[in-house]
């Protein structure tokens, strides 16, 4: 890799960009910086001058088309006219520090990760809803993709030149990019590697773009299909037992049908939609990874609902029941064993102990 090189996308900028630029610039002259004005409109022309001033390259987009696009925007650039180089993405709002950027863009030169993430620890005087947010988001992430990622919403991230193909193809224009593009790693095997940065937010986050509502749906979205495809397979489920039930009028041959054909569904959703497995060579490991499960699980279900249909609790009601209680360790268990990756059983753990910590690798690639 020869080089990295510094994209911000800015969209109405203050003189906090100007600064950060100029002090990379003087602390790295070699580093060449990148900044994608998104259509900050003439109310900005200044400062994106002041950019233009230190050396920097300025690209425009004619009206606003958000952060996704921008980092897209200058993915290309860089592909184009810095061949080979890898990019660090940094915000424009003031809030990472250059040794952040630095020490960010130097992990990535290493060459062995495919995603270098700066890390906020949160600490100190937090905005609540920065806090909350990333909670939530990191919490949701886990439980979806079985990877510990401290921070998912940090714009402090690196990237080596192999990588910038495949995030020119990431969907999303604002903020779920970076969602999306960090599921998409994780997906394919990606070696990620965080490293721990300042916390460092201006004016409680005023100058953030970032609209709770809105981006927030979009940020969310990827995630939920793993409960859509739960709740589609449970739909399934219920009304093919109560169907079956109402032919045969006998549970046990009525819960193994109904759970065979509500896992095929669940697998297929699963396999295609939910995990977008790449390696369709891999399905009948997996698929009997999963059958191995569902017979497992329904084992337990058929205990359970008997035994809650034994005590009086009606059929349906029953069946809710003992699906919420089968979901949490279902769900946990297909996550770890069914789709499973190997670095995630073979990734070190270093915990993050303080801003001076070492990097922590979050996941490793599996070699063929």
């Amino acid at each position: 890799m020869s080089g990295m090189v510094l994209l911000i996308p800015a969209y109405e900028p203050d003189e906090r960009l100007v600064q950060l630029v100029a002090r990379v610039r003087t602390a790295r002259p070699d580093l060449p910086v990148v900044v994608v004005d998104d259509g900050s409109g003439p109310a900005c022309a200044h400062v994106l001058a002041g950019v233009a001033a230190t050396g920097a390259t300025v690209l425009r987009h004619d009206r606003n088309r958000g952060k996704g696009r921008a980092l897209r925007t200058g993915f290309a650039h860089v592909r184009a006219h810095h061949p080979g180089a890898g990019v660090v993405c940094a915000d424009c709002d003031g809030q990472h520090t250059v040794g952040d950027v630095l020490a960010v863009a130097d992990r990535a030169m290493l060459g062995d990760a495919d995603v270098v993430l700066g890390t906020r620890l949160l600490t100190g005087r937090v905005p609540l809803r920065s806090r909350f947010g990333n909670a939530c988001t990191r919490t949701a992430f886990h439980l979806g993709t079985g990877c510990r990622v401290r921070d998912t919403q940090t714009g402090l991230r690196a990237y080596p030149a192999h990588a910038l193909a495949g995030l020119l193809e990431v969907q999303g224009d604002r903020f779920e990019y970076e969602l999306a593009a960090l599921l998409r790693a994780v997906a394919e095997d990606r070696t990620i590697v965080e490293v721990p940065i300042a916390t460092v937010y201006l004016d409680g986050n005023a100058s953030s773009h970032f609209r709770p509502l809105v981006d927030s749906a979009r940020v969310y979205a990827p995630l939920l299909r793993f409960a859509a495809s739960s709740l589609v397979a449970f739909a399934v489920d219920a009304v093919a037992l109560l169907a079956l039930v109402a032919v045969t009028h006998a549970l046990l041959p009525a819960v193994v049908l109904a759970r065979l054909i509500s896992s095929v569904v669940n697998f297929t959703a699963n396999r295609w939609w939910v995990f977008r497995r790449p390696q369709r060579g891999r399905w009948p490991q997996e698929a009997a990874r999963y059958w191995a499960l569902a017979v497992v699980l329904l084992t337990a279900g058929y205990a359970t609902l008997w035994g809650l249909t034994e005590l009086g609790v009606a059929l349906l009601p029953a069946k809710v029941l003992t699906d919420l209680l089968l979901f949490v360790v279902g769900f946990q268990v297909q996550r770890a064993a069914v789709f499973v990756r190997r670095r995630e059983r073979d990734a070190p753990s270093l915990a993050v102990v303080g801003p001076a910590a070492a990097p922590r690798v979050v996941a490793r690639r599996r070699v063929a």
